[in-house]
């Protein structure tokens, strides 16, 4: 298997969403100590392209890519749990 990327669940509770979020694994080291579970982040600077059908794990029709311009910020360290049905969910993917 060859590691292509980090995909990362981005959760909006204040309106119920969840987006796709996918870090390219030539940014897959820079970002990888900025996403840690149980933590809320805020993320500035990326791109939101149309999701790929091929690729699609979320219900919603953009993902959020990771680009060198990218700016990951801890809000809250060591974060309540969110519940079950959306929480955050951190995997690397390979091809």
């Amino acid at each position: 298997m060859e590691f292509v990327g980090i995909t990362v669940l981005f959760l909006n509770e204040k309106v119920n969403s969840m987006i796709h979020g996918f870090t390219p694994v030539g940014h897959a080291n820079h970002y990888m100590p900025s996403l840690k579970a149980d933590s809320i982040v805020n993320v500035d600077r990326f791109e939101v392209p149309r999701c790929s059908s091929m690729y699609k794990i979320t219900d919603h029709p953009f993902l959020i890519r990771f680009i060198s311009l990218t700016i990951i910020d801890d809000v809250i360290t060591g974060a309540p749990r969110i519940n079950l049905q959306s929480r955050l969910v951190c995997s690397t993917i390979s091809k």
